[in-house]
């Protein structure tokens, strides 16, 4: 991603829907659809290709229900394979299920598509920039769930072997402090009126942190903190 331009793939297996998405990204200052794809299959295939061809994606809206390769198949495929990719998860169904799937396989992100046009930019950006980007009512469920226990469960094995009991031993003091925060779902400008730090200092306490943790993005960042509870 340059400092300007996001780079967004729409899949989706209703040409409409891509049609209306792109649409509403197109008429966004610093965001550019580069590519779009009708399953899980498909979109690997772009992806490879635009790489290939030297180009460049950022954030993929991602179907859930697609023939073929579904979306959470898909996600989880593209975080392996293409790593510096952003997965944001559309669907219309608001099902913890589908919530769940998304985040063990990988996304950045979870909104349903009735979210309103500056919600879905918003996201984009969110979740290019490293952040996370949660449907308010199906973070509130995933926390209520974490808060009961089940929460690790949502990074599965591969990704919590980190977490024993000594893994917070490796953070400062004020880097928990930040980790604290993003588990409360504050954005690093929040978390800096909080500890009185400026933003780009949040935004380098946060690097620091899923890079000792060995976590994706602040989606793992929370159900980690959530999990060793803070």
């Amino acid at each position: 991603m340059t400092e300007s331009t996001i780079n967004v793939m729409l899949v989706d297996d209703q040409e409409l829907i891509r049609t209306g998405f792109s649409l509403v990204l197109m008429a966004e200052a610093g965001i550019t659809v580069v590519g779009e794809a009708s399953d899980g299959r498909e979109a690997l295939a772009t992806l490879a290709r635009l790489s290939g061809e030297g180009s460049s994606c950022d954030v993929v809206l991602m179907d859930v229900r697609m023939p073929g390769m579904n979306g959470i198949e898909a996600t989880e495929r593209i975080v392996q394979e293409f790593p510096d990719v952003r997965v944001l998860v559309l669907t219309t169904f608001d099902l913890d299920e589908y919530a769940i799937g998304a985040i063990r396989a990988g996304a950045s992100g979870f909104l349903l598509k009735d979210a309103r046009p500056t919600e879905l930019v918003d996201a984009i950006r969110r979740v290019a920039a490293g952040d996370a980007a949660m449907a308010p009512a199906v973070t509130r469920r995933m926390l209520e769930q974490m808060q009961a226990g089940d929460g690790g469960a949502l990074l599965g094995d591969a990704q919590t072997s980190a977490a024993d009991s000594t893994a917070l031993d490796i953070l400062t003091d004020r880097e928990r402090d930040v980790l604290a925060l993003i588990a409360t779902g504050r954005n690093n400008a929040e978390i800096g009126a909080d500890l009185f730090l400026s933003e780009s200092t949040v935004k380098t306490h946060v690097g620091r942190i899923l890079a000792k943790l060995e976590l994706r993005d602040r989606v793992q960042a929370v159900i980690f903190a959530r999990d060793h509870g803070l």
